[in-house]
């Protein structure tokens, strides 16, 4: 296991949520490689979506920045060792999503004819 503290560097979360997304870091860390960002987000928001429903978002890497909107309560931004994490929810289940996505293309397509 990493020895490095994790390092919050922004979060709305309740604390209790915040520990939980630190300790998936560190399990994430110690079963993929440290190289392989994309395999320790979806770890991590795999567990979210388990334990606090779907919708969850990770990004995981060394040097990044973003402009997001999140539900209240969601968001948490915090660096372990020399890899930063960032998860949030973003209020949309997937499915939900999905069928907008797939409403817009049809109208997009019956538009265009």
């Amino acid at each position: 296991m990493l020895e490095g503290k994790g390092v919050l560097r922004e979060t709305d979360m309740p604390e209790q949520m915040q520990s939980h997304a630190m300790e998936l870091a560190y399990q994430a860390l110690d079963l993929h490689e440290v190289s392989d960002c994309q395999s320790i987000a979806h770890y991590i928001k795999q567990k979210f979506d388990d334990a606090y429903g779907p919708a969850w978002h990770c990004v995981v890497g060394k040097d990044f920045g973003c402009c997001i909107t999140h539900l209240s309560g969601s968001f948490i931004f915090f660096r372990v060792e020399m890899m930063e994490f960032l998860i949030f929810k973003d209020g949309r289940d997937f499915s939900e999503s999905k069928e907008e996505a797939i409403g817009v293309l049809q109208q997009f397509q019956k538009s265009d004819t």
